[in-house]
């Protein structure tokens, strides 16, 4: 018989993002250097080589260069796996083999409160990972202020939609290693086929729609926009995406995490 899992959530939340804020401190000269050296890679490597074979993207009325295209979309790319990551991969480490979920149920949180702690973390890990990787490409001249900087509170809010999608997985992916079915499904294929270097344009009809529903698309689409200083209603769309996505995973993640957890 199913019972009703009723979601009651406190401030003592903070106290699970503290925890990994206060480990992230002891280890932040490594998840430095990735958002550091990833755009300069991919930026060098499109920029120089392949943007010379491409040369101009038409993208909403105007010609742009193809490394001005894809900057963006290294952004939103960098939001969607730092969240998605941090809460499979490294909340089943804590929550399976550290067995920090166990000692954290053993106090007064609530696992609902655990669950929320670990994807605001993860939405926090977004944010420093954009924070980073903005000032780097800004550098290149491809970012425009102050538009872009509302690309920071965006990495945010589409960080708890992608760190809900991820939570909700850890609670159904029996072992670690089956981690990899939703990554070859669901991440690489939105990571190809989301407008983040070539226009969704480019793809047959039935791939365009597809790719509308693909959360990435809607991102890229967002912090394309800002880094290029559009700012139009389109973008309530998007937003609202990510709202609606929040919404849905939210308690879905805390639902199936819940059923794991508790027996």
């Amino acid at each position: 018989m199913s019972r009703t899992i009723s979601i009651h959530i406190s401030r003592r939340f903070f106290r699970v993002w503290q925890r990994n804020f206060t480990v992230y401190q002891q280890n932040w000269k490594i998840s430095f250097v990735p958002p550091l050296l990833e755009p300069l890679f991919y930026l060098l490597a499109f920029g120089v080589g392949l943007s010379a074979l491409v040369g101009t993207i038409h993208y909403q009325g105007s010609q742009i260069s193809y490394i001005a295209f894809i900057a963006p979309a290294l952004i939103a790319i960098n939001i969607m796996n730092n969240a998605f990551f941090e809460n499979t991969y490294a909340s089943f480490v804590r929550m399976y083999y550290q067995k920090t979920f166990d000692a954290m149920m053993a106090t007064p949180l609530s696992l609902e409160e655990i669950i929320t702690g670990e994807i605001i973390w993860g939405a926090t890990k977004a944010v420093i990972a954009t924070t980073i990787m903005l000032g780097v490409i800004s550098l290149f001249g491809l970012i425009r202020y102050p538009e872009g900087l509302l690309i920071i509170p965006l990495a945010f809010i589409g960080g708890i939609a992608f760190g809900s999608i991820g939570m909700y997985f850890t609670g159904i992916v029996p072992s670690i290693e089956l981690f990899n079915l939703p990554v070859f499904l669901f991440i690489t294929p939105m990571f190809l086929f989301s407008g983040t270097f070539f226009p969704v344009e480019n793809l047959p009809g039935w791939a365009q729609y597809l790719a509308i529903l693909l959360p990435l698309t809607h991102m890229v689409n967002l912090t394309r926009s800002l880094s290029l200083g559009i700012i139009d209603l389109s973008l309530l769309t998007g937003f609202g995406y990510f709202v609606i996505t929040c919404c849905i995973f939210f308690p879905l993640a805390i639902h199936k995490m819940h059923r794991r957890l508790i027996k």
